[in-house]
């Protein structure tokens, strides 16, 4: 590393300029060289970087992105090892967002968990999530962030992340979360009663690092596209509820798409598959189909 270089993370963005925080917790604003635009290379929230240190006032210079360990294009962050999707009672949740979220993450090769919040409302919802994802190879926690209620396990599963992502529809308590978890002060907002659909309060990612956890707080949002690169074949290897059953089916290779004879069909009809984790894979695999046929148009 050439004299005055410093290694560093990435932990916001704001009109041109970064903020880049060193192994001390120091932080440094910095602006990116030219070359990154000729390379098509545009900094992330997350980024391993080395820079170069502004004087005084003056700003610094963000001089290489190291190589990224995971990419995400929305929210646009980087290096996220664990993807908690946060799920509450109301708003209701988007189960089919959930899936994407997790087969992006699992493409990615990602871990993921689904934290259920705002229990102190609704019990039952937790129950309901974890029979659905038993198999899923994807722990479902049962939180409240207002009766500070079940987080030591959600913390135990980010202690030893390199870089943790909370995601999901907005007004599902995220921000609120975070402050419960790790002892900040995030704006926080509530759900619209005519719409019960939440209100963004995050509008930029940003890094946040308490205690040894690096944690991603970023936008709510409610739609996502599958990558349009993903052949339809591949859909099914990042479900892992099918894996036991692969090679059972009468024909090779199955989609399990209600061909005939399909072993996992069959384990949804007997009770040993969520019968609507397969129909919202379904439906993901008819985009993913139809994204297909239409990638050289």
């Amino acid at each position: 590393m050439s004299d005055g270089m410093m290694q560093g993370v990435l932990v916001r963005g704001f009109g041109g300029f970064y903020v880049a925080a060193a192994p001390d917790g120091t932080e440094y604003t910095l602006r990116c060289k030219k070359k990154f635009r000729r390379m098509h290379l545009s900094p992330l929230v997350g980024d391993e970087i080395l820079f170069i240190p502004g004087e005084g006032e003056e700003h610094g210079w963000l001089e290489e992105i190291l190589p990224r360990k995971t990419e995400c294009i929305r929210p646009p962050v980087a290096n996220v090892t664990l993807l908690l999707v946060v799920i509450c009672p109301s708003p209701e949740p988007d189960m089919l967002l959930v899936d994407r979220l997790l087969v992006r993450a699992r493409l990615q090769g990602m871990k993921t968990a689904i934290v259920v919040n705002k229990c102190d409302m609704d019990a039952s919802l937790a129950e309901e999530i974890r029979a659905a994802y038993a198999g899923a190879e994807c722990p479902v926690l049962a939180v409240s962030a207002r009766e500070a209620t079940g987080l030591e396990a959600v913390r135990a599963l980010m202690q030893d992340e390199s870089c943790c992502c909370l995601t999901g529809q907005s007004g599902v308590g995220k921000s609120t979360l975070l402050n419960t978890l790790l002892g900040l002060n995030l704006e926080t907002g509530d759900i619209s009663q005519k719409i019960q659909r939440g209100k963004n309060t995050t509008r930029h990612a940003q890094l946040l690092i308490r205690d040894g956890i690096r944690v991603l707080d970023t936008a709510g949002f409610s739609l996502l596209e599958l990558d349009a690169k993903m052949e339809p074949e591949s859909l099914r290897h990042v479900y892992p509820e099918f894996t036991e059953h692969e090679g059972c089916c009468r024909f090779t290779p199955c989609l399990h798409d209600r061909e005939p004879g399909c072993a996992v069909t069959a384990a949804v009809e007997a009770g040993e598959i969520d019968a609507g984790r397969v129909e919202r894979y379904r439906q993901l695999l008819a985009e993913v189909r139809e994204t297909w046929k239409q990638r050289y148009s």
